[in-house]
């Protein structure tokens, strides 16, 4: 993993760098101190990100912090999409012939397509399933299935006031969350007093959520801290058995190498009642369901966010997103509620399950 993401960073400042000695010829005869000055903002932007990383460990105003955060992820989206449109005016240059104003259409493109990412991130899909279990329910459920709020600097409170409308909207019996909840830190939310919203959601059955890996980003015991002030009940390792029959056999995160196998934890439940599996990362789902698992909802994946990102998630994971009905059991990967970093979604969907059992 941190071979990886020394990767990623090498490659978005070479990608900077690319786009940086494109911005040098746009403005070869702009005097020197202009030069200087967009110099220095432009590398100020490229490493934003970064500094917002630094500044959650610090009490700065939330309108900085959330600022810096912003600006950054941004950032970091006009990169990657400035340097895919320019590398394809260089392809047309090498062929043909050189396009004139590329650099400028090139901006304009992307901010083209940021604004419908923005526009598209706002508008959340809801995914209604209706399964017919072949084990006993007592009565049917209505359940509301969530993943990677990423609660923080980059979704506050107006935008988990619109999350939770939306949830309580559909008037579910049961609530589950699978993981990320939190973002990077548990700092914002109490600064901006997120459990008092969180304790909004109800559901008669319960709110039950497992971690991810971003709880682990956060500080495991912070989150676990932070989540007793919310009506909403952590599943580690354990199971949980609902008054209709229903069975939550609840993951920790495959950060935790330590976690018990999902075969030491169906031990626990009883096999002729309906089991549902909440696991953060959609991993080893062949043998969730060799298993025979009847339900599993994960999240993590994001659906890569933006294009062409969710190629490499259509290819790392089994089931990247969405519904599909393996052998034995029936999985739901969320694309996630809302997403980590810049604000967009760009050929993919921010999502919501709306799951009823039979």
């Amino acid at each position: 993993m941190g071979a990886l993401i020394i990767g990623i960073l090498v490659l978005y400042f070479i990608g900077n760098a690319y786009i940086y000695i494109k911005l040098l010829h746009q403005i070869a005869t702009l005097p020197l101190w202009a030069k200087i000055t967009i110099s220095v903002i432009f590398w100020l932007l490229s490493i934003l990100m970064f500094i917002s990383f630094r500044a959650r460990q610090f009490n700065i105003p939330a309108m900085v912090s959330r600022s810096i955060f912003n600006l950054g992820a941004i950032w970091m989206l006009a990169v990657l999409y400035m340097v895919l449109i320019l590398g394809c005016f260089d392809i047309i240059k090498l062929i043909f012939h050189p396009v004139k104003y590329s650099f400028y259409i090139a901006m304009a493109t992307t901010v083209l397509l940021m604004i419908y990412g923005n526009i598209n991130y706002h508008h959340p899909k809801v995914n209604r399933l209706d399964i017919k279990l072949d084990k006993p329910l007592t009565s049917p459920i209505k359940i509301a299935a969530i993943s990677d709020l990423h609660l923080g600097e980059g979704t506050g409170r107006n935008q988990l006031q619109r999350y939770i409308n939306l949830i309580q909207s559909e008037q579910p019996d049961l609530i589950v969350i699978a993981g990320d909840l939190i973002d990077n830190s548990v700092r914002p939310l109490y600064r901006d007093s997120i459990a008092d919203l969180l304790s909004q959601l109800h559901a008669p059955l319960g709110i039950y959520m497992v971690l991810g890996n971003h709880e682990y980003i956060s500080g495991v015991n912070a989150a676990r801290k932070f989540l007793e002030n919310t009506p909403i009940t952590l599943l580690r390792d354990s199971v949980v058995t609902l008054p209709n029959g229903l069975q939550i056999v609840g993951r920790d995160d495959k950060t935790n190498e330590g976690r018990k196998w999902l075969k030491e934890l169906l031990t626990q439940t009883d096999s002729t009642k309906p089991v549902l599996v909440l696991d953060h990362q959609p991993y080893e789902l062949a043998n969730t369901d060799a298993l025979g698992v009847d339900i599993q909802f994960s999240g993590h994946t994001h659906h890569g966010q933006v294009w062409p990102i969710s190629i490499v998630t259509d290819i790392k994971f089994e089931q990247s997103h969405g519904y599909r009905k393996w052998k034995n059991t029936h999985i739901y990967v969320s694309s996630g509620l809302s997403l980590w970093g810049p604000a967009f979604r760009i050929g993919t969907n921010s999502d919501m399950g709306v799951i009823t059992l039979r």
